[in-house]
């Protein structure tokens, strides 16, 4: 048998691209890869963001395994444009701050989950996949995310529950366990709203067009920008077991002061 010796070198001409090398310009703190045990102390699903919020940054006591943390080692040509991160499937907007961090508030169902964050070109991705222990916090058994496709503009989202309760931002949190997670008013969200124990009955989930559809110039003043945006809503069941569902909805929202009506479902 004839074999075939190459220098390191020459092989890394020839092989294609590997994992590790496209996560070169990428640096995930958290979550790792492997096994790990959650933690309920520090997991926090809401945290106080005054109307305008600067960021969506974790709160400083937020719990390692309730957070997606890391940063973009490599300054993209447009900085303006954000991340891509994709939760268990459910692809969304990343807001980078300048200095290239992230650091997202995020609790985890049990069982298998999977993180990945690509930077704004595409060219660079960091993927991770765990198995979390749950260690007494409440899983979700529904969630709805929104995100949306510009900078520097305020969607919001709303979910009336069977009972008639009514979730958004003036009203973070409801008796009956559904809850806002974060308040987004600069752009991109994500914003969730879930429930560890949802009401069997109909619900309705809106989006409004609070406001927003401008730009800074480099003197701070504003300028007229992207009016039109398209949300992104994900309506997630039963989470992380075997009867998992999703429905994914694009809706165009063309200008502040518009509420849509995007779906009306029934649970279970």
């Amino acid at each position: 048998m004839r074999r075939h010796l190459f220098s390191p070198a020459l092989l890394a001409c020839l092989l294609p691209l590997s994992a590790s090398q496209a996560a070169e310009g990428i640096r995930l703190d958290t979550p790792r890869s492997g096994w790990r045990q959650g933690s309920g102390d520090g997991a926090h699903f809401m945290q106080e963001v005054n109307y305008p919020a600067s960021s969506v940054n974790s709160a400083a006591d937020q719990a390692e395994t309730a957070r997606i943390k890391g940063a973009m080692l490599e300054r993209p040509k447009d900085a303006s444009k954000p991340a891509r991160l994709i939760v268990n499937g459910v692809a969304m907007p990343l807001k980078v701050q300048e200095d290239g961090s992230f650091d997202r508030p995020f609790v985890f169902p049990s069982g298998s989950n999977n993180v990945e964050v690509r930077s704004q070109d595409g060219q660079q991705r960091r993927r991770v996949q765990f198995y979390n222990l749950s260690s007494g916090e409440t899983p979700a058994k529904l969630r709805v995310v929104l995100s949306w496709d510009s900078d520097n503009t305020d969607l919001d989202l709303h979910l009336v529950t069977p009972d008639g309760g009514h979730v958004w931002y003036g009203e973070r949190s409801l008796a009956n366990g559904a809850a806002l997670d974060v308040d987004v008013t600069t752009g991109f969200g994500p914003e969730m709203i879930a429930s560890p124990t949802p009401l069997k009955g109909q619900y309705l989930i809106y989006v409004n067009y609070y406001g927003g559809g401008y730009n800074r110039d480099a003197d701070g003043a504003e300028q007229a920008g992207q009016a039109l945006t398209t949300a992104q809503v994900t309506l997630i069941s039963e989470e992380g077991t075997p009867d998992e569902k999703q429905e994914t909805f694009l809706i165009p929202m063309r200008a502040p002061g518009e509420l849509t009506l995007v779906k009306r479902f029934s649970y279970p």
